[in-house]
């Protein structure tokens, strides 16, 4: 069931995404000693600043230049520290794909590569500092790990246990994100789905990762309201994805909706299609950026302008459900 308590906290005290990364950085920064954070002129922007402030011979200010920012890691890494790299998402890692490929993915080094600002969190820089291309990018390059937690409390434990991996990561991060869909205690495991919102007999279930899995949930209810049945399954992990629970929610659920702030190409929708193709498939409608870019704007008003706010995704959701009982009466 939703957790109704969280959804609905105080948003006036809330902390975000990238505080969560804050202060789980700090925290991995006490645990490991070998752990080194760099960043290309957005100290308090990606909240590096309270790691900054109690290792300053550990943290290293590149300046704006993102391209040596991803190389110099590259090679701290390779002389045996772990490397944390942040920068904005449509810099790290649009901008510096080819050190990511040969410098750090071509030899497994131990680099955590954070793309804050993510979808359209970014909100009034508009097209040019909107990340909707980030996780097709690093998804495609072997020995890479994604993630895009979808609250505080995820974003503080994911990058304890990725500095852990000591392999190539790219960990998405939001500006936003104020909602809190998990708490302190709740399980985080890389590689590893959470089921949000659960039902004795669904009748479709929706994935999603980040911020976005609030207006899923909230699509949830209203599908509940007409006496709809359904699951919300947070993919935090999208590489390597949970083929586990994608093809049990296509058994138990029979027609899945993904929804991501990302271009559909080459995101979520992409790779849980890459699982069910293959075996078992049943109906899947990918909601996301229609082959676009964005553009200034407040967050919610550009998730609407894409369609991807909760009204929307319950009518795609009953196009699902439409598609399944067609492929039902065709056998």
């Amino acid at each position: 069931m939703i957790n109704e308590v969280l959804l609905t906290q105080n948003k006036s005290n809330a902390k975000t995404i990238r505080d969560g990364f804050g202060e789980g950085l700090l925290e991995a920064g006490k645990n490991n000693p070998n752990l080194v954070v760099l960043t290309a002129d957005l100290e308090e922007s990606t909240r590096v600043n309270l790691f900054a402030r109690e290792f300053k011979e550990r943290f290293f200010e590149v300046g704006v230049a993102e391209q040596a920012l991803v190389t110099i890691a590259s090679g701290m890494a390779n002389y045996g520290k772990v490397a944390v790299a942040t920068s904005f998402g449509v810099f790290v890692p649009g901008r510096c794909l080819e050190q990511i490929r040969t410098t750090i993915a071509i030899n497994n080094l131990p680099v955590v590569l954070v793309g804050s600002h993510g979808g359209f969190s970014a909100g009034a820089d508009g097209a040019t500092h909107q990340a909707l291309e980030d996780i097709a990018i690093t998804r495609t390059l072997p020995n890479m790990t994604v993630i895009s937690p979808c609250d505080f409390w995820e974003a503080k434990k994911a990058i304890i246990e990725v500095v852990k991996l000591k392999k190539p990561v790219y960990l998405r991060l939001e500006r936003e994100g104020i909602d809190l869909l998990t708490d302190e205690k709740t399980d985080f495991k890389i590689g590893k789905a959470l089921v949000l919102k659960d039902s004795k007999e669904p009748q479709i279930t929706f994935f999603g990762y980040g911020s976005i899995l609030s207006e899923v949930l909230k699509a949830a209810n209203l599908l509940e309201d007409s006496g709809i049945a359904s699951r919300v399954v947070n993919i935090s992990t999208i590489k390597p994805i949970d083929r586990e629970e994608i093809l049990h929610s296509a058994r138990i659920s029979g027609c899945l909706v993904s929804v991501e702030a990302h271009q559909k190409a080459g995101g979520l929708g992409s790779a849980i299609a890459e699982v069910l193709s293959s075996n078992f498939p049943v109906p899947l409608e990918i909601m996301g950026v229609d082959d676009s870019f964005g553009e200034s704007g407040k967050t919610f008003e550009l998730l609407e302008k894409h369609h991807l706010t909760a009204p929307f995704i319950k009518e795609r959701a009953m196009l699902a459900l439409q598609r399944k009982t067609d492929n039902f009466l065709y056998r």
